[in-house]
């Protein structure tokens, strides 16, 4: 064996250096990488596949959105019609006219109103409108507000004239047997009501009030002793239009406090009509000495 190439009893280990790697020769005459990766780990190929390049946006046209459902509106319950502040009023007491008598009228249709119209908004139309609202479950006030009055429209149908204008507000009783002959003003302290009568026959009719207890309205049989178109009380100082004098100091004729009031007043022992062109038209007609019957 030559000097140099002397050979050991185990393995003879080489080291060559091969570019940038470092092998080893083993006995068997392959070789290890000392960087490659584990046995147990995939060795990479020898081609990488290129990394995709992102695609570019086209300028001015971006990608549009996928649209997204709007979220529902959360769900509050309405409030109470009567919580939402005062409602209008459209009639209330103290007023008078038309509508009142339409308002009346149709309250009158549902058994609300036990009187025919009077055109006067007072207490029992009051009291008629609260209990109306109540029973249809609005707000109770006794005042006729945009709901009361829609509900009511809803529920009857529009009245006739002669349902809105009817004679008296009241059915007229039974004419006592002294008013069956000749030209007669009989008037029923029971109805409250006037009627002239001609020969047993009805002319015309009208709501009439009384005295207080304490200045009662004479009951009998009396006569027309003074007509006075502009009479004006000399012991109350108050005016007594068309004036129709049946007993002293009583007689019948128009009353602007009956007309706005109603039956919340009494007279001094007057016979008051409320409607003034009824009375207006009965003074024309009436003559002195004609009879006037006042009774129960």
């Amino acid at each position: 064996m030559r000097k140099g190439q002397a050979v050991a009893a185990g393995l003879l280990v080489v080291a060559v250096t091969a570019g940038c790697k470092t092998v080893v020769i083993t006995p068997s005459g392959g070789y290890s990488p000392t960087d490659a990766p584990p046995q147990s780990q995939t060795p990479q190929r020898a081609e990488a596949r290129p990394a995709r390049t992102p695609a570019r946006a086209t300028p001015g046209r971006p990608r549009p959105a996928k649209p997204r459902k709007p979220p529902k509106p959360e769900q509050h319950p309405k409030p109470a019609r009567h919580a939402r502040g005062p409602a209008k009023t459209v009639l209330a007491q103290g007023s008078r006219g038309p509508r009142v008598r339409a308002l009346q009228a149709r309250l009158a249709q549902l058994a609300q109103f036990r009187q025919k119209p009077t055109g006067f908004y007072g207490r029992r139309t009051a009291a008629s409108v609260s209990a109306f609202q109540h029973r249809h479950g609005l707000r109770r006030t006794g005042t006729l507000d945009k709901a009361t009055w829609n509900t009511l429209r809803a529920l009857t149908r529009p009245p006739t004239r002669a349902e809105m204008y009817p004679t008296t507000s009241r059915p007229v009783a039974a004419p006592d047997r002294r008013c069956l002959q000749g030209r007669v003003l009989c008037v029923s302290k029971r109805s409250n009501t006037l009627a002239w009568m001609v020969n047993g026959e009805v002319r015309s009719t009208m709501d009439v009030r009384f005295g207080a207890q304490y200045t009662p309205t004479r009951e009998g049989t009396f006569r027309v002793s003074l007509k006075s178109r502009r009479h004006v009380s000399s012991i109350y100082h108050t005016p007594m239009p068309y004036a129709m004098f049946f007993s002293g100091g009583q007689a019948i004729h128009f009353s602007p406090d009956f007309a706005a009031h109603g039956y919340r007043g009494a007279s001094h022992g007057c016979v008051n009509v409320r409607d003034k062109n009824r009375i207006a038209t009965l003074f024309q007609q009436v003559r002195l000495g004609d009879k006037v019957v006042i009774y129960k």
